[in-house]
């Protein structure tokens, strides 16, 4: 059995920043939709449902290392599965970014909304894998990724809310 324990007050605090986030993301698309400067639905698909996933991710993370029982095997599996998902949903967000039009990505919009994320997902399929063998030692991996995805969905979040504050209703 793995000593989780240890562990639940760090996933305790993260899990519950991102399902904060979740919901105050939420209120900017709704608020961006009210003024109608969102107009543009696939730009909305590559940019903000994005980040709700990254929110989400971290609070599936924030719970998969809180349940009770795990052996390492579980944990791992879990692990590997959601890195894999996160990385096979990165390439389709990456397609989603180069074919709508509502918006041109700039080289940090692509590091952001499609790099960083790609990368924190493909450390989390390693780690997974890795857990097989060190669960303890992947689990202070699986906090930075948990952080990364955080902080990723953060700046995702902020650079949403300036766009749609600042553009014109309507694209006027």
């Amino acid at each position: 059995m793995l000593v989780l324990h240890e562990w639940e007050t760090f996933f305790f605090i993260v899990g519950s920043s991102a399902a904060a986030l979740t919901g105050l993301q939420f209120v900017v698309i709704a608020l961006g939709a009210q003024n109608r400067s969102l107009a543009d639905a696939s730009a909305v698909e590559a940019f903000g449902t994005p980040t709700i996933v990254h929110f989400c991710v971290v609070l599936t993370l924030a719970a998969l290392v809180t349940i009770p029982g795990h052996t390492a095997g579980t944990l791992a599996t879990a692990l590997t599965a959601l890195g894999l998902a996160g990385v096979i949903y990165g390439v389709v967000i990456a397609r989603r970014t180069r074919r709508q039009t509502g918006y041109a990505p700039v080289l940090e919009d692509w590091l952001w909304h499609v790099g960083f994320p790609i990368t924190a997902y493909a450390a989390l399929f390693v780690t997974g894998l890795a857990a097989y063998r060190h669960a303890a030692g992947a689990l202070y991996f699986v906090a930075a990724i948990t952080l990364l995805l955080l902080f990723i969905g953060i700046h995702n979040a902020w650079d949403s809310a300036v766009y749609i504050s600042t553009r014109r209703p309507d694209g006027e």
